[in-house]
């Protein structure tokens, strides 16, 4: 089966000359005669932005007609535009600029997609969820979808992986309780259950990311502990060095061994990427 090529991408939003016009029916429209779209993937709009939007519309009008379809019953449903579209209702206008266009329910979506994600703030959560919705729609690779976007392929894979989290995970990114960063955190958790532990230390204790990021490293180098050579007899610690070894635990975030005596021995404090040298580079130093 021969996949669906994507649209044009954000300059199809943008069509407004004559010839268009008249094909598609450029014209004005009583705001009450447009009906919101059912599968807007934005599901977040801040209210202070909208009063902003409605402020300028106010003054100057609607620059950018909104698209929308015309339903059997004189009624028409928005594709595009959701929120010069909210933004005009806030701001009291009877009437609105329309562009109209007659599309299959794969073509609506991909419009509201498109303009979402190229044109608006959402939520991390939200686009993923449009990425998502378009590589279904469209049948089209990461790196396909990427290349039509104007993103790298890396972008939009890190944005995929978000949709891996817990339910109230997501929801508490959506809802901007804990940021993208956060999310990469708890998703480099391997364990279930360590996962729920750092997600309620960052809700609760507030963690910046680069914390967030220390926690879960330290979850993980003890959910893999080292494993005991069953015909050598456990040597006891030394309590002195154990309680050494917790605090730089602690302090560093990281998997630490001490191997000696009070006397002489060694430190080795373990690092698992580029990024995570730094930051013990910056705790060491105080940077």
């Amino acid at each position: 089966m021969s996949k669906k090529a994507l649209g044009k991408g954000i300059d199809a939003l943008l069509a407004t000359n004559q010839t268009e016009s008249a094909e598609q029916g450029s014209l004005e429209l009583d705001i009450d005669q447009v009906k919101p779209n059912p599968n807007q993937p934005r599901k977040i709009m801040a209210e202070a932005s909208l009063k902003e939007l409605a402020a300028s519309i106010r003054e100057k009008g609607i620059i950018q007609p909104v698209l929308v379809e015309k339903n059997s019953n004189e009624s028409y449903t928005l594709i595009a535009g959701e929120r010069r579209f909210r933004a005009a209702k806030l701001a009291g206008l009877g009437r609105i600029p329309v562009i109209v266009k007659s599309l299959t329910e794969a073509e609506k979506m991909e419009y509201a997609l498109i303009e979402n994600i190229q044109r608006e703030d959402l939520t991390p959560v939200e686009e993923a969820s449009a990425y998502d919705s378009l590589l279904k729609l469209s049948g089209s690779s990461q790196e396909e979808l990427a290349e039509h976007l104007g993103k790298n392929r890396s972008t939009i894979a890190n944005s995929l992986r978000l949709l891996k989290l817990p339910q109230k995970m997501l929801d508490a990114l959506n809802s901007r309780k804990i940021t993208a960063g956060h999310a990469r955190a708890l998703l480099s958790v391997t364990s279930q259950t360590n996962q729920g532990i750092l997600y309620k230390s960052i809700v609760d204790r507030g963690l910046s990311v680069r914390e967030a990021e220390a926690q879960a490293l330290k979850l993980n180098s003890r959910e893999k502990p080292a494993k005991k050579t069953k015909a050598a007899p456990e040597k006891p610690g030394v309590p002195e060095l154990d309680e050494i070894k917790q605090k730089l635990i602690d302090l560093l975030g990281t998997k630490v061994e001490i191997r000696g005596s009070l006397k002489q021995g060694k430190i080795e404090i373990s690092y698992f990427s580029a990024d995570d040298l730094e930051r013990l580079y910056d705790i060491l130093f105080g940077k």
